[in-house]
């Protein structure tokens, strides 16, 4: 599999995909949407790959989420791929394990990427947060649904009304990650897990995942993204909106007017 924006590398029976845009802090575009989802794609097709780490390029950032200069800008003229951020939120028929090596900031629909991994393994250099209510969006890629199943809906409310940012240690405590190591061992630690999960049946595994995935239908995961969308779909049609895109493009305060 060869890419512009990500780098996929096989190990054994685990893919190690890594999000390749450090210069944006590995930001996403539509184009690499796209390209993620293309590699999911295959990682599901080969018989071969029982397990994917996914992880970013730099020592910075796993993902500083959505590219909102491209957005700001117009942006590729493709259509974003309907499995959803990075490929993978709105995806519910992946039934291989992914485990998201967060080895810096992951912001926004960077933080959604993980979420929508199996396994979180964090940095202790690691940051998290859903800031979108900052910049006129809202975490319409699944963090409301996960983030609130995940850590309980209280918690996870505060951090998505006030877009704040937590350290590593605290994004453990509260059940955002599974676990968090030094620095320059994330990477190992990811394979050792890695190699762990490819130790155990990966039908069973599969099996397993399929009924997860069978329980976000059953209680309406699937149906909330949609309709997720629906709302941002409305919520780009106010001011407010334009005005968090054009503020952090032009680098100020937004001026919000709730219209």
């Amino acid at each position: 599999m060869s890419y512009e924006f990500i780098t996929t590398e096989k190990q054994g029976h685990i893919l190690v995909v890594t999000m390749n845009r450090p210069d944006v802090y590995n930001a996403v575009h539509v184009d690499m949407h796209n390209e993620m989802a293309d590699c999911w794609d295959a990682f599901a097709a080969d018989q071969d790959l029982w397990v994917a780490v996914l992880t970013g390029a730099g020592d910075k950032a796993f993902s500083a989420g959505n590219d909102l200069k491209a957005t700001a800008a117009g942006g590729s003229k493709k259509e974003m791929t309907p499995s959803g951020f990075a490929g993978l939120s709105a995806r519910f028929d992946l039934e291989k394990p992914i485990i998201a090596a967060v080895n810096g900031f992951a912001m926004g629909g960077g933080f959604e990427t993980a979420l929508s991994c199996d396994i979180i393994l964090a940095s202790e250099n690691a940051k998290f947060a859903l800031p979108e209510v900052k910049v006129g969006f809202f975490a319409a890629a699944s963090g409301v649904q996960r983030l609130s199943r995940y850590i309980g809906r209280l918690a996870a409310q505060e951090m998505m009304f006030t877009g704040r940012t937590i350290g590593a240690a605290e994004a453990l405590e509260m059940g955002c990650v599974n676990a968090v190591h030094p620095h320059d061992e994330l990477m190992a630690k990811a394979m050792e897990k890695a190699e762990q999960l490819c130790s155990v049946s990966p039908s069973a595994v599969k099996a397993t995942k399929r009924v997860l995935n069978d329980m976000y239908a059953r209680d309406g995961m699937q149906q909330s993204i949609g309709y997720s969308r629906e709302v941002i779909a409305d919520l780009s049609k106010t001011e407010d909106f334009k005005e968090g895109v054009n503020a952090f493009v032009e680098k100020r305060a937004p001026q919000w007017v709730n219209k």
